[in-house]
């Protein structure tokens, strides 16, 4: 045996003993000829390998041929269909230029945690619409782990208006202290966790305080108080659990892409991030509830054109999101014909402004009473009926789903069009604190954040499919967040998080100017 199959041999032996694995010796050689087709590239093939390993059914830790042969096989299937698809799950769609990657569910990356690890790890199962019970309780699981991360540890010598860190029961019963977390079900009378498969029967203080943010059925929670005789917590004090600083995120992570832009490595992060200090010039014009059946309404988006047309240096992205259609396209909407008619008056004007044309780009985002296949989250792009005709004539427009991502050299951006503010508002369990602000949209802002979840509403209010609801996770925490929505125009910075919500462009002209170098927003409006 030579010198060089011999070292492979002793860190592929290593590498398993650290997972707790034993190989056989046609299974060691079964995974060394693996390791082998990716050279320079062996501990990355290995870890892959490891990786998946873990999703099978073994009966012993001392390994054979048939499990390696089965993952293997499932590993080179995957990369031969990466390589003949542009469009495979967790490529980095990149769009003219490398300044942008766009990211939509269907590309996005999913997850799945290994307990024995208390980590993620990619998984290359396929995504069907249609579920089973098992990948809901999945679903769960994984986002209660983007909320409540196991790197944290608690602090008990600290209130909970402090920063609180890893508040979980076993833990809290390991220091007597009174925490319970976990996730407030029905009427808010118990709080069941998931990691403990106990669900604790509660009820609030008199002189109970809450933390900003909005407590509807289904968020997770951080409870301090007291838990009486009769097997009963009593909560003193309630909030979200702690914000977990970006840069350590990505540090627990590992390099696994959450974001779905593709990952990058250390040299290509600090040139694109020299890059982007000298992008001055760009912008995005965002603008929600675009109606292109109201002539007031394209009266409006024509003057925003012109005036755009105009200027010496052009904007380098246009968002137009739903609302297409001033009536919801429900089963009783069947002017289908006439959106997209519409949609192509729609690519005449913008034919008509040739800098525009040459020079920027149109992401469409569809709003929840555009047309589509269910109101179900996340949502797919426009059918192609309704665009096709507007696509012949601008042909670089993106239609992509809502949720969408967009990769700005090193800067991460998710666009969301949906009217949460007022169904959060509606299914608030109690009236949000006034301690610290009594601005609605900074409640939602700390929700969502805090949650990690882009709409933490109760099923019966918002339906999700659940294969796909990693699309709507915030973890790590992106650097700004775009709320459309149909109420007040609002822009607040969170922790460093910066969102804002355009507002409703055909019911207020309004709109929003955003520089991604300087992450500056400046709130507009058309003259009444």
């Amino acid at each position: 045996m030579s010198s060089g199959a011999a070292a492979m041999k002793k860190v592929v032996q290593r590498k398993f003993k650290m997972r707790g694995y034993t190989l056989r010796v046609d299974a060691l050689d079964a995974v060394i000829s693996f390791a082998s087709r990716f050279s320079g590239a062996e501990d990355d093939a290995l870890d892959l390998l490891l990786d998946q390993l873990d999703h099978e059914s073994l009966t012993s830790s001392i390994i054979d041929r048939d499990p390696v042969n089965r993952v293997v096989s499932l590993l080179l299937e995957a990369e031969a269909a990466a390589e003949e698809s542009p469009n495979a799950r967790g490529l980095a769609r990149v769009v003219g230029d490398p300044r942008c990657a766009w990211s939509t569910p269907s590309w996005s990356p999913s997850f799945v945690t290994i307990r024995s690890r208390r980590s993620f790890t990619s998984t290359l199962e396929a995504c069907p619409f249609t579920v089973r019970p098992l990948q809901k309780r999945s679903s769960i699981r994984i986002g209660f782990c983007c909320c409540i991360r196991d790197s944290l540890v608690i602090s008990i010598s600290r209130s909970l208006h402090s920063k609180l860190k890893r508040p979980s029961l076993e833990v809290a019963r390991y220091l007597q202290s009174n925490l319970l977390s976990g996730k407030l079900d029905g009427d808010g009378s118990s709080i069941s966790n998931y990691k403990e498969k106990s669900n604790t029967v509660v009820f609030f203080d008199k002189q109970y305080k809450i933390t900003t943010g909005f407590f509807t059925e289904n968020t997770i929670v951080v409870a301090e108080g007291q838990m009486l005789l009769e097997g009963i917590f009593k909560i003193f004090t309630c909030g979200f659990p702690p914000l977990e600083d970006r840069d350590k995120s990505l540090k627990a992570l590992a390099g696994l892409d959450f974001f779905g832009g593709g990952t990058l490595t250390k040299e290509e992060t600090l040139r694109l991030a020299e890059l982007e200090k000298r992008a001055v010039n760009d912008m995005f014009i965002i603008m929600s509830d675009v109606w292109l059946d109201n002539e007031e309404a394209m009266g409006k988006l024509e003057t925003v054109l012109d005036g755009f047309e105009n200027e010496e240096v052009v904007p380098s992205l246009f968002v137009l999101m739903g609302n297409f259609c001033s009536r919801p396209c429900n089963l009783s909407f069947h002017s289908y014909s006439s959106i997209r008619a519409q949609f192509g008056k729609l690519g005449q004007m913008i034919e008509s402004h040739p800098r525009l044309k040459e020079h920027s780009r149109f992401l469409f985002i569809p709003g929840p009473e555009d047309a589509g296949p269910s109101t179900v989250l996340p949502r797919c792009a426009l059918p192609r009926y309704i665009t096709e005709e507007f696509q012949s004539r601008i042909p670089n427009a993106i239609f992509s789903s809502n949720p969408c991502r967009i990769k700005f050299y090193t800067q991460e951006i998710v666009f969301f069009r949906q009217d949460l503010l007022y169904r959060m508002r509606r299914s608030c369990l109690m009236p949000p604190s006034t301690e610290e602000t009594s601005d609605t949209f900074e409640h939602l802002v700390a929700t969502i954040t805090h949650q990690s979840h882009l709409c933490p509403l109760p099923l019966v209010v918002q339906p999700v499919i659940w294969n796909y609801d990693h699309s709507l996770h915030l973890y790590p925490t992106p650097h700004t967040i775009v709320l459309g929505d149909k109420s007040e125009q609002k822009a607040f910075s969170y922790t460093g998080i910066t969102c804002f919500n355009p507002g409703s462009f055909s019911n207020d002209g309004t709109f929003v100017a955003y520089r991604p170098c300087t992450r500056e927003v400046e709130l507009s409006a058309l003259p009444a």
